[in-house]
């Protein structure tokens, strides 16, 4: 829906679905842009598809199913806290009603403190579990609401689809996680904008819920001047009213308190920790982190909330009047917690709901926004963003940035787009035959022509490569466990007899400039390798490059699997062998924690050897994909190399080596047959589609309307 100006001041309310044009004309002599919920969603919007049948009706169960569990696990997780100690994690003082903030614990606006008094009367157990299942439920009412607010046209697998992933994604987001423990409401103030916006009809109703989630968190007062600016009038002055009633009760009920938030604290700031821990995700919070402090640190905090405020705010009511109005209400919010003194992490939900906006013009692009969200949403900073010194402004303010980022940066295109509705098509290669009828070749695995795009791709490494970090550092590792499996291997080693390593181990150690090749060649060429053959196929074959990239992975995955079924003492960690670390210099082996290196790596993580797996898939892609005999030679000795540098170096042994062909072999294999060969061309007289120019599609777009 759109509203088009026309003279006479009116508005001309125009909601388009496929097929068909409808018009609503407001005559009242004021702009309505952002429209009711009742006129955005339901009867005329994509609301109106309410089941499912065949596969999305199976897929919606699913994902409801899932949500469920993870709404099961969050609640387990906030119930595991004794019974004694949940009024105390309520960050309410037990003398309440007391002084709110003598604590120093709780955060909220003093009327916040007067809305939790009553739940104080309450046993803690029937407490902690009423708290957790509400606030559980207010987040399945946030996201059935948000799904309902998509602009039109919606197809139907996202509008049956949204609401369970939205669900699902919520429960596992840092927001929701922190918002679900004792005594926080960060959840109820957006529920409450959401229903203000897409399903109150009425005005001053609808600016009274706004009003009351101001009240718990004063700076979401801002969704005011966009209800003032795109023509909900009556709302803005009734969510001003509200704030201002609810503001005045608790200064009558609550004045050192108030006194306390308002002016000592300065809305709040410093309440519940210092103003620059990693909790508080505002600009003011990111500013005291770097070190700036005093009048100069207040002008340029108060400097830069004017900025964001101004272009976040006319961004938003840009998206409104186009129709889009969750997006205009995840940037608002966005906006709200940035500029606010203090805007914890619980309180930027916000910044999830901002998927809603489309971001490129090519269907490849599409998903490198909602997959940046979800991830910053999900996963820990040190997850994202490797633990150096130089990134630390950055893996500090994450989830800022990716506030910043929906208010200020992000390109969403506009529903009179061409790209809206059309994006550039992925190119696809011909379709490849099954290996066995009874494995049918994976849907989401067909062969795309065009190259990925690189930031999604980055975020994907990026993440890949710090969970299989984690889980491998998971691990188990009792000495016991390996040692014993150690000695297995040695076993089954001289009975093949190919126990070479002590021999090449002690030939390498008495000659120095075989021992430095050897430690080089080691730490020095695993990663960069693997990454520089990625970047290569990135570049130059973008169609190999998935073929590979999704080999390395699942090899990587199943390595993952021996590591946990087969902790294995290395024989660098093997008493009375008389084996020489000649990386890592003498290890300490009557100490289980072998000096600091078991601080950064599970050394018991051998079984397979993935520095001889990587190298092996180095040379194989080499061998296939290189134009040249020499680059090809060169592909073939990186293994050999390998493997001769983890013998010497006492870090494998020879059966590691063959446990990384096996899950190199398996992931090679695995990828053959859930996605056929390699080879895949385009089929006769197509070709890689180019973007079509914007005045023929938007004429198609009018002549299917």
């Amino acid at each position: 829906m759109r509203d088009i100006v026309v003279p006479g001041n009116e508005v001309v309310h125009e909601t388009r679905q496929p097929g068909e044009v409808k018009v609503a004309v407001n005559r009242a002599g004021g702009r309505r842009g952002v429209a009711n919920a009742a006129d955005h969603s339901g009867a005329n919007g994509h609301a109106g598809v309410i089941g499912g049948s065949g596969r999305l009706g199976a897929a919606r169960l699913l994902l409801w199913a899932l949500a469920g569990v993870l709404a099961i696990r969050q609640a387990a997780a906030v119930l595991r806290v004794p019974p004694g100690e949940w009024l105390s994690e309520f960050r309410l003082p037990s003398g309440f009603p007391g002084s709110l903030y003598d604590g120093g614990q709780f955060t909220a606006t003093p009327f916040a403190g007067l809305v939790l008094k009553p739940f104080l009367g309450l046993a803690a157990p029937s407490l902690e579990v009423a708290w957790t299942c509400v606030t559980l439920l207010f987040v399945a009412a946030i996201g059935l609401v948000a799904a309902r607010g998509l602009p039109d046209p919606v197809p139907r697998r996202t509008a049956l689809l949204a609401a369970p992933v939205l669900v699902a994604l919520m429960m596992v987001s840092l927001p929701v996680r922190a918002a679900a423990s004792p005594g926080q409401t960060a959840v109820l103030p957006v529920l409450l904008v959401l229903l203000a916006v897409f399903r109150v009809p009425g005005e001053r109703p609808a600016g009274f819920l706004v009003g009351l989630a101001a009240a718990l968190q004063p700076a979401l007062l801002l969704f005011a001047p966009l209800l003032w600016v795109t023509g909900r009038r009556p709302t803005a002055r009734a969510a001003a009213v509200t704030f201002a009633a609810a503001t005045a009760l608790s200064w009558a009920a609550l004045p050192r308190d108030s006194w306390t938030y308002w002016v000592h604290h300065l809305a709040g700031t410093g309440l519940g920790g210092a103003p620059d821990s990693l909790a508080n995700q505002s600009v003011h919070g990111a500013l005291l982190r770097l070190g700036l402090t005093g009048p100069v640190e207040i002008l340029l905090y108060v400097a830069l909330a004017g900025v964001i405020g101004w272009v976040g705010l006319r961004r938003a009511a840009r998206y409104a009047r186009d129709g889009q109005l969750l997006l205009a209400v995840a940037v608002t919010g966005c906006v709200a917690v940035a500029v606010a003194p203090t805007g914890w992490r619980h309180q930027l939900l916000w910044v999830l709901l901002a998927v809603a906006g489309k971001v490129g013009k090519r269907a490849a692009d599409r998903p490198v926004w909602p997959v940046a969200v979800v991830l910053a949403m999900t996963l820990p900073a040190d997850v994202l963003l490797p633990n150096l010194a130089a990134l630390a402004p950055v893996r500090d303010n994450v989830l800022l940035l990716a506030a910043l980022a929906a208010a200020c940066a992000v390109p969403f295109l506009p529903r009179s787009s061409p790209y809206w509705r059309e994006p550039v098509p992925t190119a696809y290669g011909r379709p490849a035959a099954a290996r066995w009828s009874r494995v049918p070749l994976m849907p989401f695995w067909r062969r795309v022509l065009s190259r990925p795009n690189l930031l999604l791709e980055l975020l994907l490494i990026r993440v890949g490569y710090s969970l299989y970090s984690h889980i491998r550092a998971a691990a188990p590792s009792s000495r016991s466990l390996a040692e014993g499996h150690g000695s297995q291997i040695h076993a089954v080693e001289q009975a093949l007899g190919i126990d070479i390593e002590r021999a090449v181990n002690h030939a390498v150690v008495n000659t120095p400039w075989l021992e430095k090749f050897f430690n080089f060649y080691y730490t020095s060429f695993h990663f960069v390798v693997p990454l520089t053959i990625l970047a290569v196929l990135y570049w130059r074959r973008p169609g190999d490059y998935r073929w590979a990239r999704a080999s390395l992975g699942l090899a990587t995955v199943l390595a993952l699997v021996g590591f946990w079924l087969y902790p294995l003492a290395p024989p660098r960690l093997m008493p009375g062998l008389g084996f020489v670390d000649t990386v890592h210099g003498p290890q300490d082996l009557a100490n289980p924690q072998y000096g600091a290196m078991t601080a950064i790596s599970n050394q018991y993580a051998a079984m397979p050897s993935l520095h001889f797996g990587w190298s092996l898939w180095c040379g194989i892609v080499i061998i296939m994909l290189a134009p040249k005999g020499w680059q090809k030679l060169l592909g073939a000795l990186h293994p050999l190399i390998t493997v001769c540098a983890i013998v010497a170096t006492a870090n494998h042994w020879v059966l590691d080596a063959v446990g990384g062909a096996a899950v190199v072999s398996a992931g090679f294999g695995l990828v053959y047959v859930l996605s056929g060969p390699r080879g895949a061309v385009l089929p006769a007289g197509l070709s890689v589609p180019r973007p079509r120019e914007p005045e023929r599609v938007a004429a198609a777009s009018r002549t299917r309307a």
